[in-house]
């Protein structure tokens, strides 16, 4: 699973890898995340507000944190 976090570097952002990072141990799930800071790749993504979420190049989650537990709704689906 390709994880990739789309933001300024901001505290929602890191708020956002964080809650990942939790909702991927509670499934007992590996992948790699990655923060995309740069403006134009997140422009690319469609996404015009930030912190965003994309798993395996779909964008799920944009301009908001979601609780762990939808996040964990969110990797289980995918």
């Amino acid at each position: 699973m390709d994880i990739k976090i789309l933001g300024p570097g901001c505290k929602r952002c890191a708020q956002l890898e964080e809650r990942t990072t939790e909702a991927l141990g509670e499934l007992g799930l590996e992948a790699s995340i990655t923060k995309v800071t740069d403006v134009a790749e997140i422009a690319g993504y469609g996404v015009m507000a930030t912190p965003a979420l994309v798993l395996d190049g779909t964008v799920v989650v944009s301009g908001r944190v979601p609780s762990t537990s939808h996040l964990r709704e969110l990797l289980a689906a995918t």
